[in-house]
């Protein structure tokens, strides 16, 4: 039997590991200028990983645009139990 429930599409969900350890978590510098990369997943199915210039050579101004840019995408819901 041919299931056929519709669900529609959901937005890709960010798939975030934080580590207070780490401050650069997500970051790195590439001659001189800091990137951000992430995984999203657009469904239940896939996965993509996104790497993105933040076009700047200070930490304090990279560390800022990631924070924005991860807290702009939606993220993953959490398993029970699990630490944030």
């Amino acid at each position: 039997m041919i299931n056929t429930t519709d669900t529609a599409p959901t937005a890709p969900r960010l798939s975030i590991r934080v580590q207070g350890e780490n401050p650069l978590h997500h970051l790195w510098n590439n001659n001189g200028t800091w990137w951000i990369h992430y995984t999203i997943h657009p469904d239940a199915c896939t996965k993509a990983r996104v790497r993105r210039s933040l076009r700047t050579p200070d930490l304090a101004t990279a560390i800022q645009r990631r924070d924005a840019i991860l807290g702009g995408l939606p993220h993953a819901p959490r398993p029970a139990g699990t630490a944030q």
